[in-house]
């Protein structure tokens, strides 16, 4: 892999939009792009972590995070060892640990950062929980267990204990400005990179 990119935040922040705009602009230069959307529907974890984030209660909870983990982890090792891989983009990442119980979560968070690949290229997307329900609730799909104000408020009070290595970009703006200062950031890793 050349150039690793992870993009997180809350539901409804605009990560499946700023990971299309991103590959669009690296495939306009003639890149080779991977993306990877967790919970992924092309694994039994993706599939798993998915089924239990539709339901509630403590059980589907862990089962959600686990799954998750091990569907990103299977991401990690299927695409960002790849040596043929160029350009590997991850909408949802380390920071799923945020829906984890607090100081847990934290100690999580640093075992995994530890291991995992990182880059300059990791955006959180911070959009407030209310803009987050709004846009959800837009969407007309079936709600997940962590798609309601009082959860939206928590996972991203939790999330922003463990944000020292993200490039924190405030999403309550329109699309076309996100995307300007991500991709300004991108190129200038790329450059820095040549």
């Amino acid at each position: 892999m050349n150039k690793f990119i992870a993009f997180d935040g809350l539901d409804g922040c605009g990560k499946d939009t700023q990971v299309r705009l991103l590959s669009e602009m690296y495939q306009s230069k003639g890149r080779d792009v991977t993306v990877r959307s967790h919970p992924c529907n092309d694994n039994k974890f993706g599939r798993k972590s998915k089924q239990a984030l539709l339901k509630t209660g403590k059980i589907n909870h862990l089962k959600a995070t686990l799954y998750f983990g091990l569907d990103a982890l299977r991401s990690v090792q299927m695409y960002c060892y790849n040596k043929n891989t160029d350009i590997v983009i991850f909408s949802r990442y380390t920071l799923a640990v945020a829906y984890l119980p607090n100081v847990v979560n934290v100690i999580v968070y640093k075992i995994v950062s530890f291991i995992l690949p990182k880059s300059d290229c990791m955006f959180f997307l911070d959009v407030s929980p209310e803009e987050s329900l709004r846009r959800i609730k837009s969407r007309n799909e079936e709600e997940e267990m962590f798609e309601n104000i009082e959860a939206l408020r928590e996972t991203r009070s939790r999330a922003s204990k463990v944000l020292y290595e993200w490039n924190v970009i405030p999403a309550d703006d329109a699309p076309e400005v996100i995307s300007e200062k991500i991709i300004a950031k991108c190129l200038e890793s790329d450059k820095a990179l040549s």
